[in-house]
C-alpha cells in the first residue's frame, strides 16, 4: 500500500472513534434531557411534594401535595430507583399533561443526569482505546464517575 493510503486509513479510524463517542455523549445528554427538563427549567412548572402510599420495586404512587398554584392530585406516580418506605415524602415536579413526577432538588437534577454520567464512562473506554488518548479517557471517566457518585450520594 502506498504511503498516502495509510494515512487515510489512519484518518478514516480516528474519525470513526470520534463519532462513535460523540454518538455516545449525545445519547446519552438527550436520553438525560428527557427528564432533567422538568427539574431545572422550573418556571411554569407544578411542584410540590408526593407522600409515598404504595411502592413496588420501582414506581411508588400517591398523593401530591402542591406548592404555589399547582394542584392537588389523589394520586401521581413516580419512579424510585432508591430505597424509599411508604409514608416518606419527597420533593416532585410534576411532568405537564400528565400524573407522573420526576424527583426534584439536587437529587433530581442529578439522577437525571444519569444517563449523561453512564455516556461519559463509555466514551472514556471508546476515547482511551480508539485514540489513544488517555488524559482525555480520564477526564471523560473522572466526570462520569463524580456525577453517578453525586446522583446516589443525593438519593
Amino acid at each position: 500500500m502506498a504511503e498516502g493510503a495509510w494515512g487515510l486509513v489512519l484518518l478514516a479510524r480516528v474519525v470513526g472513534v470520534v463519532l462513535v463517542a460523540l454518538l455516545l455523549l449525545v445519547s446519552g445528554t438527550w436520553d438525560s434531557w428527557r427528564t432533567a427538563q422538568h427539574v431545572m427549567l422550573t418556571k411554569g412548572r407544578e411542584h410540590g411534594t408526593m407522600t409515598l402510599a404504595d411502592c413496588g420495586d420501582t414506581v411508588c404512587t400517591g398523593p401530591f401535595a402542591p406548592e404555589g398554584s399547582a394542584v392537588a392530585r389523589p394520586r401521581v406516580t413516580i419512579s424510585l430507583p432508591i430505597r424509599h418506605t411508604t409514608g416518606a415524602t419527597v420533593p416532585v415536579a410534576v411532568e405537564p399533561g400528565t400524573d407522573t413526577v420526576v424527583r426534584a432538588g439536587w437529587g433530581g437534577v442529578l439522577w437525571a443526569w444519569v444517563p449523561l454520567g453512564g455516556a461519559l464512562l463509555l466514551a472514556a473506554v471508546v476515547v482511551a482505546g480508539g485514540l489513544r488518548a488517555y488524559r482525555s479517557a480520564w477526564v471523560l471517566g473522572g466526570l462520569g464517575a463524580a456525577l453517578l457518585a453525586g446522583a446516589f450520594l443525593t438519593l
